[in-house]
């Protein structure tokens, strides 16, 4: 299990620094007026989540089984900051998709702290129970995961949800029966050749009328 500790400690502090150049990145969307707040609730999910398995990687290393108390500590740090950004949604006053997946994000965010915490409970009471330990590595890889899904919507990476696309797709199709395309176009029948113009015979000059004799006499 050190061996485990000893790698995920590495893991989250590159993870980390990975995280604060994605802020740097979207410093203009943590800036914004309108979804700036919702920004920055998820830097700070992303930084709370890799903290919290930094601290317990780092000190479950710490001969003397200090990986109960470091559990119980950033477990409640973790549950104040789940309660204060889902009091800063709620005060945003906006129904939107996009909130409402926060909020769900931050709900299950709240579940790996709250078992985060009674794990470590257990472990500060019972120093020799495994179980526990194992159940926190594995919040442990939990926290990673959703740190990282916290930082790659931060930076607005593309999503590809399979309720979109299925939106998309019956969308589509709708759009198909409602204008059917049409069928090949039936190939044009040959013209006729034109028949050659007969010939004009030519018209012979008209003479010109002889004068009268009385006219010449005159």
């Amino acid at each position: 299990m050190n061996d485990f500790f000893a790698a995920s400690a590495g893991v989250a502090g590159a993870l980390i620094g990975l995280l604060f150049v994605a802020i740097s990145v979207a410093s203009d969307r943590l800036r914004a007026a309108t979804d700036g707040q919702v920004h920055r609730i998820r830097a700070v999910a992303a930084l709370t989540a890799f903290t919290n398995s930094l601290a317990v990687s780092l000190f479950s290393l710490i001969p003397g089984h200090k990986i109960g108390p470091t559990s119980i500590s950033v477990a409640a740090v973790g549950v104040t900051f789940v309660a204060a950004s889902l009091s800063s949604l709620i005060r945003l006053r906006q129904v939107r998709w996009a909130i409402v997946r926060d909020a769900l994000f931050l709900v299950g965010l709240a579940v790996t702290f709250v078992i985060e915490l009674i794990e470590g409970i257990a472990i500060s009471t019972q120093a020799g129970n495994s179980g526990a330990v194992d159940t926190i590595a594995t919040l442990v890889v939990i926290c990673f995961l959703l740190g990282i899904a916290r930082s790659w919507e931060l930076i607005g990476g593309p999503s590809i949800g399979i309720r979109h696309e299925v939106a998309a797709l019956v969308r589509a199709h709708g759009d198909s029966a409602g204008n059917p395309k049409e069928g090949p176009t039936p190939p044009t029948p040959p013209t006729p050749p034109t028949p050659p113009t007969p010939p004009v015979a030519p018209v012979a000059p008209v003479a010109p009328d002889a004068p009268d004799a009385g006219s010449a006499e005159r």
